[in-house]
């Protein structure tokens, strides 16, 4: 691992890293916040995966969290969104698919297979340097993401039951198999064969039986995205349906942007911060 960057930033060590990754084929840059702590403590781990067109700087510059980590304690982890390089396939006309729109899949069709598999990065491989890395308790970990990145967030805490002890997200796309975004990465990153998708849409998910431990996630009334792609109302009436201990909160007003999600980041870290350490 390479050190990229390290600035003090309250009361704690923001730092930016890179890695060679097996999962990808590719170097991997991801960020992490350490808070000031003893030489012997173990702290919990926040994981923040991103949105469409985003990297981990997006969130280090603006999600405004550093404040609330150094608060309660918290390591703050941003991974990149997609594999990245020059041999890497690419759609590079289009936003919301190749190149920063990884939606947190192991890919299994052409040409995208080989690299685009930031399931197994996110699940396994950058657990695995993070606990080799970094003063994290990883028997304490709790995550959360935007839009694409909250779409991550709900369906790998699904698939990773009593991994996470809490889950939040900031406007998610719910039901990725039901939307344009989704349809269009699914089809084309694993095919067509819809059975495939379900492993990565969270209402799918819950629908067939999967839980979370308790959910809270905020979303703008005035995101454009909300009713086209997010489809916030399947994921309230799936876990309405199955009994998961879900806060879904509509804020008048706001939007798809950081703008938003630094409004909320702080009460998102101290939700988690009262799960990880209750």
């Amino acid at each position: 691992m390479e050190t990229l960057t390290e600035v003090r930033s309250h009361e704690g060590t923001q730092g930016v890293y890179r890695h060679a990754s097996a999962a990808t084929g590719t170097d991997m840059t991801f960020a992490v916040f350490v808070p000031d702590h003893a030489p012997d403590d173990q702290l919990p781990v926040l994981w923040y995966l991103s949105g469409l067109t985003c990297t981990h700087a997006n969130v280090m510059e603006k999600g405004e969290y550093r404040a609330a980590c150094a608060e309660h304690g918290i390591i703050f982890i941003a991974p990149d969104t997609s594999p990245r390089g020059d041999e890497v396939p690419d759609a590079s006309e289009e936003y919301d698919f190749g190149k920063g729109a990884g939606f947190y899949v192991d890919a299994t069709e052409e040409p995208w297979v080989r690299n685009y598999r930031m399931r197994s990065y996110i699940e396994d491989e950058l657990p695995a340097l993070i606990a080799d890395s970094f003063p994290a308790d990883m028997a304490r970990q709790a995550i959360t993401g935007h839009s694409m990145g909250g779409h991550g967030a709900l369906t790998i805490a699904l698939r990773n039951t009593g991994r996470f002890s809490s889950v939040s997200a900031f406007a998610p796309i719910c039901a990725p198999s039901q939307v344009p975004w989704g349809q269009n990465a699914l089809g084309r990153y694993l095919g067509e064969d819809r059975a495939a998708w379900t492993e990565y849409d969270a209402v799918a998910l819950i629908e067939s039986g999967a839980r979370l431990p308790s959910l809270l996630v905020d979303q703008g009334s005035a995101d454009n995205f909300l009713a086209e792609q997010l489809r916030t109302p399947l994921l309230d009436a799936a876990c309405a349906v199955a009994g998961i201990d879900a806060m879904i909160r509509m804020h008048e007003g706001y939007d798809h942007s950081y703008f938003f999600i630094s409004t909320f980041m702080a009460e998102h870290v101290a939700w988690h911060a009262e799960r990880l350490t209750g």
